[in-house]
């Protein structure tokens, strides 16, 4: 191939005819001559060896280093600015414009696209309404549940677009009660409220962001028995520091504004309501759906009214209430009236009328076939809805993908090709239940389970500053760290984001829970993951967590999921020079790179291994004295450790080999080995999934049965234990026996499939 991609024919070798040969030596002429034309040859030869290389393609290392100089500021902020000209949810109008802009691109770039639309449940409100009375006062108040602008908002009229602040897949109804203050409305809070004789039951719970998402928060409501849940910013945690009356925020700096809302889903699932694992349909096609009568009675939906307000709003509930004094950690911050816990005497009348309807969704993909193994799919994906204007969460993301496309067409052009097929995906209602790409995966699931290599998402590429973190499967530790050491950290030129990254402990957190949309590829089929950022991430480690819990540090993104999460508040807070959205590309697209062009996949499980050992050593910790045994985990753990080995010395074996002639045995090698790292994480998958929860299939990574965001390793034998030592029976014990040999029986699986052997 020419530098361009052209095809050149190679001129096949002719020697020149021989001289006579005559003489006494049989016709193989004398000495001299005989030297001359080995010298000849081998002059021919040198050349030909030297047209080889010439003419050969680059090697795909000097593309991966052309891919990281090919990055454009101007081309990520052109991107985003185009996208979050409108607030744009699933479903509308908008959003519709989005998905056509994200193909258009795309399209441009010379890559094959398409379309792929479903017709899912999506929630939308019709009515809402919040008032505040307190026996004896004056007449109720009446909040206007409105996000403002700002004087001189270049948004403003835009934002009249947004749709109302609601919770999706709230239950409709009308509820006047007391008020009970739950804190962050975890299940401890709620266990020191009785412990208080503080009675949830038939109340309106007031319960904080913090470290929950809404929909365990008002899950946890109704365990507690409250008719009705209201969630509110603090203005302690999303308004800034300082005292009250001097704090600032948005636009004068990155805190959320005093009436600043943030907006979310109540749905406890994963996917279409409609479709629970089986995928949906497009619209005027006939699939198989829930009825509204089975959707009413599912645990996945809340089951009752509930609303997000402000911080201005949260605390003028707060002000109204009596009871006793909240504890010291349950009070606001500076300036805060005193919390206190109610129930009363404020009581809080709530009506909310949602319309939860069949809607079109449409995610968008582009396919850069692979040249050799074109049936192996590494992909890349981002979600392009958002709940308002999205600048942060997730175009940021959709900017950085799209910068990587162009920068792959811009390859091509120079005659790069992959390897293996690159697969570049938009999915669509991801803020309603990660519905495009959970559709998609279950829609595909069969040929995804035996053909796709690694799923890489981003769906946030940055909210400030604070260095790259990446979080993901074990096996992707090593091609991480190798490839965030050929990008420059856009806030330190003198460092590597290897550098800053490495800083932090750990530098790689784990990928599980349900946060966002690589869930269905890890929890549905096993397929290696990772999602990253670049900011500041906060990690809260419980004692039988695994692993760490990860959450977007609020100090740096506190305008999540609300109006103010537009192009404006990038522009001055989260990278005014977009060089990190450039930064982020690079190191996205080298590991995508990697993954497509190595001829050996770059995935490690020894590091897999190890980080099992330690998990196994902190849960078990969290056991001590219990009347079961480990030693069954501890077992397939080392047959995982011997496996990971044993695969790892065969491919620095067959890379130190000489191979220069890529024969039919090392061709069957290297297919075998890819093979099995391929195919190994799918041995963590368990049919049936975690107990009670079947949509999560993988025994080693999961999110928390308290938390969907939270990350925990064996989820399944945390569960367990936690239940076991609330009930103490013969019974609870034996299933927590039953969940460590479940996890064993995966790990094993996955040790058989690296070892390549059959029992």
């Amino acid at each position: 191939m020419s530098r361009h991609g052209k095809p050149q024919q190679r001129q096949p070798l002719i020697l020149p005819d021989a001289a006579p040969m005559g003489g006494g030596d049989g016709g193989r002429g004398d000495a001299a001559t005989r030297r001359r034309r080995f010298v000849a040859f081998l002059a021919i030869s040198v050349a030909l060896v030297a047209s080889y290389h010439h003419l050969a393609p680059a090697p795909a290392s000097r593309y991966h280093a052309l891919f990281v100089s090919l990055g454009n500021n101007d081309t990520a902020a052109a991107h985003l600015r185009a996208l979050t000209l409108r607030p744009h949810v699933a479903g509308t109008e908008a959003n519709a414009v989005a998905a056509e802009y994200v193909r258009a691109a795309l399209s441009s770039f010379s890559f094959p696209t398409r379309v792929t639309p479903y017709s899912v449940l999506l929630s939308y409100p019709i009515h809402r309404s919040l008032s505040l009375s307190v026996p004896g006062r004056a007449a109720a108040f009446n909040f206007a549940l409105v996000q403002e602008t700002y004087p001189g908002d270049p948004y403003s009229e835009a934002a009249a677009e947004v749709i109302p602040t609601y919770f999706a897949y709230s239950a409709s109804g009308s509820v006047a009660a007391d008020v009970v203050y739950a804190n962050y409305g975890n299940t401890k809070d709620y266990e020191y409220l009785a412990s208080r004789g503080v009675d949830v039951a038939g109340k309106v719970a007031l319960v904080r962001y913090g470290n929950l998402h809404c929909e365990d928060m008002v899950r946890n409501a109704r365990a507690a028995g409250a008719a009705a849940a209201i969630v509110y910013t603090d203005a302690k945690d999303f308004g800034g520091a300082g005292a009250k009356g001097k704090r600032k925020w948005f636009p004068d700096a990155r805190w959320l504004p005093p009436t600043g809302v943030q907006v979310g889903t109540l749905y406890y699932g994963n996917g279409d309501p409609t479709t629970p694992l089986w995928p949906s349909c497009a619209a005027g096609e006939d699939c198989e759906r829930l009825s509204k009568g089975e959707l009413d009675g599912s645990a996945a939906m809340p089951g009752i009214p509930a609303l997000p307000v402000s911080a201005r709003d949260g605390e003028m509930i707060l002000k109204a209430m009596g009871g006793d004094a909240a504890p010291t950690e349950w009070q606001g911050g500076e300036g805060a009236p005193l919390y206190r816990l109610g129930p009363g005497p404020a009581v809080l009348n709530l009506t909310y009328i949602g319309n939860d309807t069949l809607a079109t969704i449409e995610n968008v993909f582009a396919v850069i076939e692979g040249k050799e193994e074109p049936d192996r799919y590494v992909i890349i994906g981002n979600h392009r809805d958002a709940w308002t204007f999205g600048a942060v969460d997730p175009n940021s993301g959709t900017a950085a993908m799209l910068e990587i496309a162009e920068r792959l067409s811009k390859l091509e052009k120079k005659g790069w090709r992959p390897r293996r097929t690159i697969i570049v995906c938009s999915w669509d209602a991801e803020e309603f239940a990660l519905i495009g790409s959970t559709e998609w995966v279950e829609d595909n699931m069969d040929m995804l389970a035996s053909r796709a290599i690694a799923y890489l998402n981003v769906d946030i590429t940055v909210f400030g500053p604070g260095g790259f973190r990446p979080r993901a499967t074990p096996q992707l530790d090593q091609l991480i760290k190798e490839a965030s050491k050929m990008v420059q950290d856009p806030d330190d030129p003198s460092q590597t984001l290897y550098d800053t990254m490495i800083r932090h402990h750990p530098p790689i957190d784990r990928v599980a829970g349900a946060g966002t949309d690589f869930a269905a590829f890890l929890q549905y089929i096993g397929v290696p993951s990772l999602d990253m950022s670049y900011g500041t991430i906060s990690a809260a480690v419980t004692p039988l967590a695994s692993t760490n819990i990860i959450a977007l540090a609020v100090e740096d993104y506190p305008v999540y999921h609300s109006l103010y999460d537009d192009y404006v508040w990038m522009e001055r807070f989260g990278d005014p020079l977009f060089h990190r959205h450039v930064a982020l590309a690079s190191v996205w697209g080298l590991i995508a790179l990697r993954l497509a062009d190595d001829e050996i996949l770059p995935l490690n499980y020894v590091s897999y291994a190890s980080e099992l050992e330690k998990c196994t050593k902190l849960v078990e910790g969290g056991c001590t004295g219990c009347p079961v045994s480990f030693a069954p985990l501890h077992k397939s753990i080392d047959q995982l450790r011997k496996a990971a080995n044993k695969i790892h010395k065969e491919k620095m074996m067959l890379q130190a080999e000489n191979w220069s002639l890529k024969t039919r045995a090392y061709t069957v090698k290297v297919r075998d080995i890819n093979e099995r790292l391929m195919m190994a994480e799918r041995g963590f998958i368990n049919r049936e999934g975690l107990d009670g929860r079947p949509w999560y299939k993988h025994m080693i990574y999961a999110s928390s049965d308290q938390d969907d965001w939270g990350t925990k390793a064996f989820p399944g034998i945390v569960s367990a234990i936690d239940k076991a030592n609330k009930l103490n029976t013969t019974e609870s014990w034996h299933l927590l026996q039953h969940e460590i040999y479940r996890a064993a029986r995966a790990v094993s699986k996955a040790s058989a499939v690296l070892d390549g052997r059959l029992t």
